[in-house]
């Protein structure tokens, strides 16, 4: 994949398929796929596990959610549509849980499909936005929802409807809530070259729900996390043209600026930024998985886990236990696969069958604090 590899690739993903399916050749390591799972009835439960978000093709229909259960690791495919009766939709991008109830980012069918979490029945599907990518909880009753075209959605979780939009003409991506604060990485204007845009982090002020300040970033922010010293890392992608080299940073959020930089190889494509539940190691994507302390002095020379055969897509951290948990595209046609990896020694523990482009992960509800 391309610089672009690191969101849904929506633009490009059809092309990419065909030229990809063409050219692969080498034996997969996928995991084996067991006996047929039944499909979920009226008493099956979801709260008890983790998703799977599968993107599926753009334009092609055929987003998908797939449910892996904790205690015995069985893996149930589609369960969106298994329990609604109607596909999910095109390209699911994210997915988070507040009020017992998941939200599911539809880019290019610009919904969040908003699900019980225990049964994933529909309640209710949210349209008006422009081509969402993320959600995040400002508080029990108000989340931000960024869009790839421009705006950011603010959404009332209790009438489950958009109440107001805050103006941006460029794409947004990741958000962080720091204080009352919500820091959005701001990649620029979509249809600009990466050597024109004005990459940024925007600072929300969430009680009045508009933008106060932003700071400037390398190209392309695509990921943000906070560290247990409150401080901002934003992982910058370098631009899906390969204007300029990829690069980590450290801000400091009540300063705002930028205290500290890493600068990666103009070929290298880094992704998935994420940070340990204890939040004193990072961990990214750049062909296998990468971890570093945040008092590194300079970024991982060779990845904790290597990817061999497998094309890493999707990477998250369990919230919990601090595992690592990475996917595999595949060749962008073919179900995908999910891994589980130990943190301190890279070993694979568990593998899975997933759907179309396995691209992110859910492990449930997380508790809003002040910071």
């Amino acid at each position: 994949m391309d610089r672009f590899s690191f969101s849904t690739s929506a633009l490009f993903i059809g092309i990419l398929s065909i030229l990809v399916i063409s050219s692969c050749s080498k034996e997969r390591i996928r995991p084996e796929p067991g006996p047929p799972t039944p499909p979920p009835d009226d008493s099956t439960t979801f709260s008890e596990g983790f998703f799977v978000v599968n993107e599926g093709n753009f334009n092609w229909g055929n987003a998908s959610v797939t449910y892996i259960e904790n205690s015995t690791g069985t893996a149930i495919q589609n369960v969106f549509e298994e329990v609604n009766h109607r596909p999910l939709g095109d390209v699911a991008q994210s997915m988070k849980i507040m009020n017992n109830k998941g939200f599911i980012v539809m880019n290019v069918s610009n919904r969040v499909e908003v699900v019980d979490i225990k049964t994933f029945k529909t309640i209710k599907s949210i349209d008006g936005f422009n081509s969402p990518r993320y959600i995040e909880f400002v508080d029990s009753t108000k989340a931000y929802v960024t869009n790839l075209y421009k705006d950011i959605s603010v959404v009332d979780l209790q009438t489950m409807t958009i109440t107001k939009t805050i103006k941006t003409p460029e794409w947004t991506e990741g958000m962080v809530r720091y204080n009352q604060y919500m820091f959005v990485t701001c990649i620029g204007e979509f249809n600009e070259p990466s050597s024109k845009r004005k990459a940024k982090l925007l600072i929300l002020d969430t009680k009045e729900d508009k933008i106060i300040d932003s700071i400037p970033t390398a190209t392309e922010p695509i990921g943000i996390v906070i560290d247990k010293k409150l401080k901002l890392w934003v992982l910058c992608s370098g631009g899906w043209d390969g204007f300029s080299a990829p690069a980590l940073i450290r801000v400091n959020p009540d300063l705002r600026q930028v205290e500290k930089a890493f600068s990666f190889p103009t070929s290298d494509v880094p992704s998935r930024l994420d940070i340990n539940p204890t939040k004193d190691t990072i961990y990214y994507l750049q062909n296998g998985i990468y971890q570093m302390p945040v008092t590194a002095s300079a970024t991982p020379t060779q990845p904790l886990v290597f990817s061999g055969n497998r094309l890493f897509y999707g990477m998250a951290i369990h919230p919990v236990d601090g595992t690592i948990y990475a996917t595999d595209a595949i060749d962008y046609v073919q179900d995908g696969s999910a891994f589980q990896f130990s943190s301190s020694t890279g070993t694979q523990m568990h593998a899975w069958l997933t759907g179309r482009i396995p691209g992110s992960f859910c492990f449930g509800e997380t508790p809003i604090s002040s910071k």
